[in-house]
């Protein structure tokens, strides 16, 4: 075994953010795996560094693989992506997972990232939260990944697209209620943002105007009325119903979450949402 895989941290706006650790190792490399290379060549550029890059993205991941562990077999290879820290809701996860396993080291050069720069400053969360990355685009498989989130009571924090903003503003309020909330787009940039409000008001907020740049969404958590616990399997049925599943669906679901018997949550998925 030779070589590290070092998962490199970029700037997500401000180049002021770069870490001089992140600097020397992309320095020192003798490749780095970059999302698209024409972004990252003009952030090396921006630091005189010189080091060949080599394509690593959604769409050719898994035929990089290979080379890239045949690359770790005589040195080091860096990872980055367009922003941000790689494998976390970007390319990164299926090189990390395949250097593991091959008894390659594998380090961290921590550094910016979105999640954590609008967690720190949504006011919302200080304990446990659920990260869904990007919702996915589908109506049920979204309406399942949400029904799901809203029974753990948790905070949430999501990826958005600013033309997609208001949809899913109020996809979130439509399965979730008026939890408070916090929109952070721009983060680190000229035009940052940080706009709380509940679900509802954002979404209106979000429709009456042209919104730009990247989103990070952070909403906070909410326990159920009357202090039933967000696991309880009335509550459950209801929050699945309430993101817009069928009463079979939300009794599938409940079931996986539950292991309850689906026949009992189908009866409690049947009764009218209001009772």
């Amino acid at each position: 075994i030779v070589g590290t895989l070092y998962i490199v941290a970029t700037p997500i706006g401000n180049l002021e953010d770069i870490s001089a650790r992140a600097l020397r190792v992309l320095s020192e490399a003798p490749v780095i795996a970059a999302e698209d290379t024409r972004h990252s060549r003009k952030l090396l550029n921006h630091f005189g560094i010189a080091t060949p890059l080599i394509s690593y993205h959604e769409h050719n991941q898994r035929q990089r693989e290979a080379h890239l562990l045949a690359r770790l077999a005589d040195g080091d290879v860096a990872l980055i992506t367009d922003a941000g820290t790689p494998a976390i809701s970007d390319p990164g996860v299926g090189i990390v997972r395949a250097a593991l396993a091959a008894g390659y080291t594998v380090s961290p050069i921590p550094g910016p990232s979105s999640l954590a720069a609008g967690v720190s400053v949504s006011g919302l969360i200080d304990g446990p939260f659920i990260m869904l990355g990007f919702l996915p685009r589908e109506a049920t498989p979204r309406q399942q990944v949400l029904g799901r989130a809203g029974t753990t009571g948790w905070p949430l924090v999501l990826f958005e697209s600013a033309q997609r903003l208001a949809a899913t503003l109020q996809d979130l309020s439509d399965a979730l209620g008026e939890r408070d909330a916090v929109v952070l787009r721009e983060l680190t940039k000229v035009h940052e943002e940080v706009r709380p409000g509940t679900l509802g008001q954002l979404a209106s907020w979000a429709r009456s105007g042209t919104v730009r740049g990247e989103i990070v969404l952070a909403v906070g958590g909410n326990r159920a009325p009357d202090g039933v616990p967000a696991d309880d399997a009335a509550e459950v049925v209801a929050a699945l119903r309430r993101a817009g599943l069928s009463p079979s669906k939300a009794a599938r679901e409940a079931a996986a979450i539950t292991g309850l018997p689906r026949a009992d949550l189908y009866a409690l998925a049947t009764r009218p949402l209001d009772e």
